[in-house]
């Protein structure tokens, strides 16, 4: 026998287990580590879409909530995990915010995880009291310029609420405080008792309070009129292009087979069109994102160079 068929043979050989582990799996349940508290919309869509691939597998996927560390300490754990299709974690925009905004994080986003499906999206909307007398981007601006001290709340600093508000300040050119909470409840709390004079928050959070009349929506943050709030002029309207939104993806550690990732890619796309997941995604003003794990991973390269260019023009820094 040549030696180039013994190498490529010894190859072959080397190659078998990781094909037999995939076509194997899973042979026990999966862990999903979400890297929020329970309750959220992250823990939301992951526990819906992960009980419906549960399903389809034949095995349970186990949801391990580790907060901490704006979602690090999850994320970290996952990527640390062995890359054997039994650990996931799912993630949202922090995860790209994280590449530029922690300098020294515990693990490379680009290259320690790879990509394995995004999942859903819930649009932003700029909501204010009733009581603040803003009821468009233009009173925003006036009140500035009068001399009227505006703040806006966030979920955090470094969060997706946060780098909207920056994003809103530089394009009117007028000053605003951040006022950044631990999570969207408490910043909604004081956005509700007119602690603060805007926020930006997710859509599915907030509708009910706008349809109460306790909120007023002053635009949504999408590009078009959202299917969800039709009614609500966007911010592009009133001439404001701040696009910004929630969304939630599935990654696994670099190293994962093939075949395990596109299996559960599939499978993933397959349950978000099941009727449970559908119908409380409707109801909750979440938009199903399937595509492809290359898909994801463009998407995952865009999102991080956009907020890159964020946080580097308005000199955010994590406390």
């Amino acid at each position: 026998m040549q030696r180039r068929e013994l190498i490529a043979l010894a190859s072959m050989a080397a190659l078998r287990p990781l094909a037999v582990r995939a076509q194997a799996w899973p042979a026990r349940p999966v862990r999903i580590v979400v890297p929020f508290t329970p309750g959220g919309t992250t823990d939301l869509v992951t526990r819906l879409v992960a009980t419906e691939v549960g399903k389809a597998l034949g095995q349970p996927l186990v949801i391990d909530n580790k907060p901490g560390a704006g979602t690090v300490i999850g994320v970290d754990n996952v990527a640390k995990s062995a890359p054997d299709g039994y650990s996931f974690v799912t993630v949202a925009n922090s995860f790209t915010v994280n590449q530029t905004l922690v300098k020294k994080l515990p693990y490379d986003g680009l290259k320690d995880l790879r990509p394995v499906a995004l999942m859903g999206l819930s649009e932003h909307v700029l909501a204010t009291h009733p009581a603040s007398g803003l009821r468009s981007v233009a009173d925003i601006v006036a009140q500035a310029r009068a001399g009227t001290k505006l703040s806006y709340a966030s979920f955090g600093n470094g969060t997706s609420a946060h780098l909207a508000g920056e994003m809103l300040k530089s394009q009117l050119g007028v000053e605003m405080v951040h006022v950044p909470y631990k999570g969207q409840a408490p910043a909604l709390s004081d956005l509700l008792g007119g602690q603060v004079s805007m926020m930006f928050g997710n859509w599915p959070e907030f509708r009910s309070h706008v349809q109460s009349g306790k909120l007023l929506a002053l635009g949504m943050a999408t590009a078009e009129r959202s299917p969800y709030a039709p009614q609500i002029p966007t911010l592009a309207e009133q001439g404001v292009s701040v696009v910004s939104n929630s969304w939630n993806g599935l990654l696994a550690p670099a190293g994962t087979p093939d075949a395990i990732v596109q299996r559960m890619n599939a499978l993933v796309n397959q349950a978000m069109q099941t009727t449970a997941v559908v119908q409380a995604f409707e109801k909750g003003g979440i938009a199903a994102r399937a595509g492809t794990p290359e898909q994801f991973a463009d998407f995952i390269r865009s999102e991080t160079a956009r907020y890159a260019e964020v946080i580097r023009k308005a000199g955010i820094a994590v406390d």
